[in-house]
This record gives structure tokens, C-alpha cells and sequence, in this order.
């Protein structure tokens, strides 16, 4: 399955706020579509079990934009190793390159940093990786290529920054455009609103 190309807002307008995929907010109040607002005969339904897991599932994938098949293999991952499954989930998703380059405010979405990753703009550990899935590690020294086009396209992406706080997992000097992966990430700094429970419950059965 590709990865989702359409209207961003009619996505936020349905699963809430999502800042890896936009920062920007609609003008429409209520879900899109024709009766997104719940209003006719048959229209207030609560919502299955299954469906709240299923639009939980959904803002994981939308915010870090990834495919089904990538969440599943995350979500493998995640049961293979020790810990709380979805706190391992998220950290695997937050440890994504192009997920620690948005926290850096070098790109103002996920899909942008990942743009950024995929042109080679970006070094790990002083050497280019141009795979937007790279898991990085703690140590790792994530920082901009050597070059003047990299440089002044990473700096003007941070002037432009409307997220202001570097996660306390990432050790940032902007004066280098560089930072050092210090540990894994915090759950309660992160801005998606989730319930990471109920993306794991999703998959349970698979």
C-alpha cells in the first residue's frame, strides 16, 4: 500500500492533530465528508471497538507516513523485543531518521525531512545516509552534509521552525546543525495524542 499523497487537512479534521504530517489547522470544524458532522438520521453511531483502534492505528501511520506493511514490521519489532510493546513501538518510529531530523526542526514535517534524508542532505556519524528508515542509535551524531546547498537549506528550514523544543533525547548545538542521540525517546514529550495501547490491540490477531 502507498503512501497516503491526498488533502492533509481532511486527514487532521479526522484523526486530530498530527504534526508530523501538517502544522497547519482547518478553517472546517467536524469530520470531513458528507456527514462528517453527525447530523441526519443514522449518522451518530458510536463507534466500534474496532474503529477506535482502527483511527488509532491510522494516526501512527499518517504522522510518521509509513506504509501498512512498514507498521506492521514495526510492530513485530516491537513484540521481538523486550519492553512494553508500545512504548517500544513508538521509540522504533521516534528512532527513524527522518522522524529525529523533524524533531530537529531541519524539515517542518516528517515528509519533508524524509525528502531531505532521500537528496543526501543528511550524515550519520559524519558519513551520508540517504535511507529515511535508518534506525539510529544513542550515540549517533545526526548533522547536515558539508556542503553550502545542504547548509543553507537545513538553516533556513530551522528559522522557519514552529516547533520550538528539541525532545530531551536529542542533544542539539544549532550553531553545528548537528545533535547526538542521548537516549531513547520520552513518552510523555511526544505531541501525538495516542493510545498506543489500542494500535497494538489492532494487530493482535495477526
Amino acid at each position: 500500500m502507498a503512501r497516503y499523497r491526498g488533502p492533509k487537512l481532511r486527514i487532521t479534521r479526522r484523526l486530530g492533530v498530527l504534526p508530523g504530517l501538517t502544522q497547519k489547522q482547518s478553517r472546517k470544524s467536524g469530520r470531513p465528508g458528507q456527514h462528517g458532522n453527525g447530523d441526519g438520521d443514522g449518522n451518530n453511531k458510536k463507534p466500534t471497538e474496532y474503529g477506535i483502534r482502527l483511527e488509532e492505528k491510522q494516526k501512527l501511520k499518517f504522522n510518521y507516513g509509513i506504509t501498512e506493511s512498514q507498521l506492521y514490521r514495526y510492530i513485530k519489532e516491537a513484540r521481538r523485543r523486550e519492553g512494553v510493546t508500545g512504548l517500544v513501538l513508538l521509540q522504533l518510529l521516534e528512532m527513524r531518521l527522518d522522524t529525529i531530523c523533524f524533531n530537529l526542526g531541519f524539515a517542518s514535517t516528517i515528509a519533508a525531512a524524509r525528502q531531505l534524508v532521500n537528496h543526501g542532505h543528511i550524515v550519520v556519524n559524519e558519513n551520508v545516509v540517504s535511507i529515511a528508515s535508518f534506525q539510529c542509535r544513542i550515540n549517533d551524531v545526526i548533522g547536515v552534509k558539508p556542503k553550502t546547498a545542504s547548509k543553507n537549506l537545513v538553516e533556513r528550514n530551522l528559522k522557519n521552525a514552529t516547533l520550538t523544543e528539541v525532545p530531551s533525547h536529542l542533544k542539539f548545538d544549532k550553531a553545528k546543525m548537528e545533535a547526538t542521540v542521548t537516549n531513547y525517546c520520552d513518552r510523555n514529550e511526544l505531541l501525538l495524542n495516542l493510545d498506543e495501547l489500542l494500535v497494538i490491540e489492532y494487530y493482535s490477531r495477526r
